[in-house]
């Protein structure tokens, strides 16, 4: 009997490391000891995995993120998956490192089993989170640029950048929020991006005019806006011949654009070449229409009866 009980001690025994030997002595039975090693190691190996990747990728990480330009807002969501990344990492070698390999798979399974119907009931919300993360990476605006999109139904200036949503404030003062997905689905456009951006604007004027004195004001009154580029240079062409009036399209480019720039060269440029149209003699003329007949009823008597206009 004394042999026959000993040897799952010694076979206890023999699994033990020296953390577990060492609580044995204490009194511990041999699978307390057991377990106590087991969860010393995963505390340890916890500990070790989470402080280096805090010391030392996610800095490199940072590095990175600052290579690309990227401002702070746009870097701290990144960061956060780095952290939970670490994380799971931390906890998975943790788990193998102390002999809970059997527990990890189960844990493992329970996760796959649970994100594939959170996934199925999170399309959106994931298409979105995916759609912010190529946001993030290809920087296709930033917080404070003025941007359009949905064939230009929407428009403002980027106040928020998330994983999930972009938050945009429109120019009446509205607060717009934007799955990210309606923002990399369709064509989006950014005006600002650039150093200087380039207007457009049709003046029309009356058939009987002088196109090349009113080509030469509209050039004039551009060089004279202390707001529009010298270089390159504003140009005018003659895009419409409409039902009423001669469509002259002015060219012109202004630096460092924003919106409110924008709105207000345009207005100051446009309402010079009006007064000096005024001044000039050259008409800006309206739609006309002329409707010509005039009114027939029929009588019961067969007798044509025209009411005459007063």
């Amino acid at each position: 009997m004394s042999v026959g009980s000993a040897a799952p001690l010694q076979s206890g025994a023999a699994d033990l490391g020296l953390i577990g030997n060492a609580l044995e002595e204490t009194g511990l039975s041999a699978a307390q000891a057991g377990l106590a090693e087991g969860a010393i190691k995963f505390v340890v190996a916890l500990a070790a995995i989470w402080v280096i990747g805090r010391l030392v990728f996610v800095p490199l990480i940072e590095r990175a993120l600052d290579r690309r330009d990227l401002d702070e807002h746009a870097k701290n969501p990144l960061l956060l998956l780095t952290r939970f990344g670490i994380a799971f990492l931390a906890l998975a070698i943790a788990f193998s490192f102390a002999g809970f390999g059997n527990l990890l798979v189960s844990m493992a399974g329970i996760a796959a089993a649970g994100a594939l119907a959170v996934g199925l009931a999170m399309q959106n919300v994931i298409s979105n989170f995916v759609a912010g993360v190529f946001i993030y990476t290809d920087k296709p605006f930033r917080i404070g640029d003025w941007i359009e999109w949905d064939d230009g139904t929407y428009a403002g200036v980027v106040e928020d950048i998330s994983l999930r949503v972009t938050r945009v404030r429109t120019f009446d003062n509205e607060l717009l929020t934007v799955p990210n997905s309606s923002l990399t689905e369709s064509v989006l456009k950014n005006p600002v991006d650039a150093d200087k951006l380039r207007l457009k604007f049709v003046f029309g004027i009356g058939y009987d005019d002088d196109i090349q004195q009113a080509t030469d004001i509209i050039v004039e009154e551009a060089k004279r806006h202390p707001d529009i580029m010298d270089d390159p240079a504003p140009s005018v062409r003659l895009t419409e011949l409409g039902s009423s009036d001669v469509g002259l399209q002015s060219r012109f480019w202004i630096e460092n654009p924003s919106r409110g720039d924008f709105v207000r060269t345009r207005g100051e440029y446009v309402t010079a070449v009006k007064q000096r149209f005024d001044e000039e003699g050259i008409d800006i003329p309206y739609p006309v229409r002329t409707l010509e007949g005039g009114l027939h009823l029929e009588s019961g008597s067969d007798q044509s009866v025209v009411q005459p206009a007063e």
